[in-house]
C-alpha cells in the first residue's frame, strides 16, 4: 500500500468562514468522522484545518495565489485510483463555494 495526502482547497480558510452553530459543526463533523470509519485503519493522519499559508520562495515570500489550502490527510490505499475513489466521496465536496480536494502520492526518498 502507498501512502495519499490528501490537501482540501476552499474559497477560505476555516478560520475566515462565519463561526458554525454547534449543530452544523456537529453535522460537518459526524459526515468527516463517518468518511474516517469508512477508510478505517487506513487512515494515517485524519489531519487538520489549515491558516495563514505563506508560499516561500528563493526571491521572496507571498501569499498563496490560489484558492486557500484549508487542510489535508494521509492515507494508505492500495493505488491512486483507489485514493481517488475515495476523495469522490468525501464530504468535503460537499461544503459551500466548491470545494475540491487533491490527491497526491507519498514517493519514497531515494537512498532512505
Amino acid at each position: 500500500m502507498s501512502k495519499f495526502v490528501f490537501i482540501y482547497h476552499a474559497p477560505m480558510t476555516p478560520a475566515e468562514a462565519a463561526p458554525p452553530s454547534p449543530d452544523d459543526m456537529a453535522a460537518v463533523m459526524g459526515e468527516w468522522n463517518a468518511w474516517g470509519a469508512k477508510v478505517g485503519d487506513r487512515l494515517v493522519d485524519f489531519g487538520t484545518p489549515l491558516a495563514n499559508g505563506v508560499r516561500v520562495a528563493s526571491d521572496g515570500s507571498t501569499a498563496p495565489s490560489q484558492r486557500e489550502v484549508a487542510g489535508y490527510s494521509i492515507l494508505e490505499a492500495d493505488n491512486l485510483d483507489a485514493a481517488v475513489e475515495l476523495a469522490k466521496v468525501h464530504p468535503h465536496l460537499n461544503m459551500p463555494g466548491g470545494c475540491e480536494i487533491e490527491v497526491h502520492e507519498a514517493q519514497e526518498i531515494p537512498g532512505m
